[in-house]
């Protein structure tokens, strides 16, 4: 797992630290992490044209020191100072090794970026809020320029202008391939749309480990430890005891998103669907999935097919289910109930119209709902601009005021709980690829079979669902375009993929 640590953990950690070692030792150890990135990155050091755009603090005193071992081993480097002063001993050493030191607004500094190999963010270290101001935000777009000409361009510890925190950015910012990051990763590293700009994240270990904390507030989960998540039948075991879920999707209108839902339970894994709907859908199910068990709804007593169907040990409500009356009835009928309910899509606008419906539940009874940006400001009255902006804060907060697990959909996939300061676990495998209509379906299904065949808390369940979705889908589309249906091919590929990375 990676494990995020907030910028007040990381500062008590080096705190700490620092006691225990010489002065300046954390500095030559993160320089030297960043120095020798930088030359795998070139390939060869010699003769290459390096740049660094440095700040006040510390962060540009890693970015000298670091471009002071490269002017040692022939690159030629030029510092451009990016405020009132710079770090004395990192500009000292870098003037010792060779290096020259110029300031934003000449035409030489503008040339030298352009024409530059690779490009050193030292502006802002973690400290830093809101978006880059002048002559930093100049800077910025004469940097994303020589980035679109070739330039190799590296953050130091992470990309000016992204907030370590929360990946806000508000204004302009450095667009990096790299980020080389010291100690620990930062949640704005993994949180869109910070994580947009940190592009690849590279971890150089200074000594922090012992002195972080325990609970850090995002956690991105790797193939190790969803494989150490997801079920396994054993001898005994039966299509009962595999787990078996209620799906309650589609309508006489909308049919797919039932086989799709349907679909994503039985692959990832379901002993046994049993099925909930109206007879259009029942009908589009039978003929695409024969395995799954069928119950008719009665329109004019809908929520009575819900335990009319049999025994299940969780529920997916919602996609494709209509926003009637008819709907209303059968979501709280689930919502009746004790047992895990994973709310998706239909479902979603219903609770948004009937908030009251959330009362229903059972005390401790687990909830997961998995809205995009544009559902989650139905549910809580926001903006989705607002909520893309502020994912962390936005889920976080949804999830404290519905009293429910938020799985929010979108560039990157979070995952929180409404206990305060929980950790937000953050999906990784996340692919444009699945902006395609119904794989969201596929994802209630898979999250929802997880959920009925036990894997606890619910967090962790549709954390495990957001990671395979994702993966099946880099699966299907290798570079092509995907329908949701492709995910159900390769699922069972994702699945044998994160037990044998």
């Amino acid at each position: 797992m990676r494990e995020a640590h907030a910028v007040e953990q990381v500062r008590v950690a080096e705190r700490a630290l620092m006691a225990k070692v010489p002065d300046g030792a954390l500095m030559q150890r993160a320089a030297a992490g960043l120095a020798a990135i930088c030359t795998r990155l070139l390939g060869r050091v010699y003769g290459a044209r390096v740049v660094v755009l440095a700040g006040t603090g510390d962060n540009g005193g890693d970015a000298l020191y670091a471009a002071a071992r490269l002017a040692r081993r022939g690159a030629s480097v030029v510092a451009v100072a990016v405020g009132e002063r710079l770090h004395e001993g990192g500009a000292l050493a870098l003037r010792q090794a060779g290096g020259l030191i110029t300031y934003p607004g000449s035409s030489v500094a503008d040339d030298l970026i352009a024409d530059a190999d690779l490009i050193i963010d030292g502006i802002l270290g973690i400290g830093g809020h809101g978006g880059l101001r002048e002559p930093a935000a100049t800077l910025a777009g004469y940097v994303a320029d020589a980035s679109a000409d070739g330039a190799i361009v590296v953050a130091t510890d992470l990309p000016s202008g992204v907030d370590a925190d929360t990946g806000v950015v508000e204004g302009a910012a450095i667009l990096a391939d790299v980020t080389v990051t010291f100690g620990t990763i930062k949640p704005g590293l993994l949180i869109d749309p910070g994580a947009s700009y940190a592009g690849t994240v590279e971890l150089v270990d200074i000594g922090l480990d012992p002195y972080l904390a325990e609970v850090p507030p995002v956690l991105a989960l790797q193939s190790a430890d969803i494989a150490a998540l997801l079920p396994h039948p054993v001898a005994e075991s039966n299509k009962y005891r595999r787990g078996v879920l209620g799906v309650i999707a589609g309508s006489e209108k909308y049919t797919g998103a039932a086989v799709l839902s349907v679909g994503g339970a039985i692959r990832a894994g379901a002993g046994m669907v049993r099925f909930i709907s109206a007879s259009e859908a029942v009908s589009a199910v039978r003929a695409h999935w024969p395995e799954a068990v069928l119950t008719l709804v009665d329109p004019a007593d809908p929520g009575s097919a819900v335990s009319a169907a049999g025994r299940a040990q969780a529920f997916v409500a919602g996609p494709g289910l209509g926003t009637g009356s008819e709907a209303a009835a059968l979501l709280r009928a689930a919502l009746s109930s004790d047992l895990p309910v994973l709310v998706d899509a239909d479902g979603l606008t219903v609770l948004a119209a009937h908030p009251e419906l959330l009362s229903v539940r059972p005390a401790g009874a687990p909830t997961v709902i998995t809205p995009h940006a544009g559902e989650l400001a139905r549910l809580t009255s926001g903006d989705p601009d607002v909520i893309e902006a502020h994912r962390l804060e936005s889920v976080r907060r949804a999830a404290a005021d519905l009293g429910v697990t938020v799985l929010l959909k979108g560039s990157t996939t979070l995952i929180a709980t409404p206990e305060r300061d929980s950790t937000v676990l953050v999906n990784p495998t996340g692919t444009p690829w699945l902006a395609t209509a119904g794989s969201g379906d596929v994802l209630s299904g898979i999250a929802g079979a997880l959920l009925a065949q036990g894997v606890s808390p619910a967090q962790y369940a549709a954390a495990a669902g957001a990671f395979l979705h994702g993966l099946a889908a880099r699966l299907a589309a290798r570079e092509a375009p995907i329908g949701a249906a492709d995910l159900l091919t390769t699922l069972p590929d994702a699945i044998r993929l994160v037990h044998k990375p």
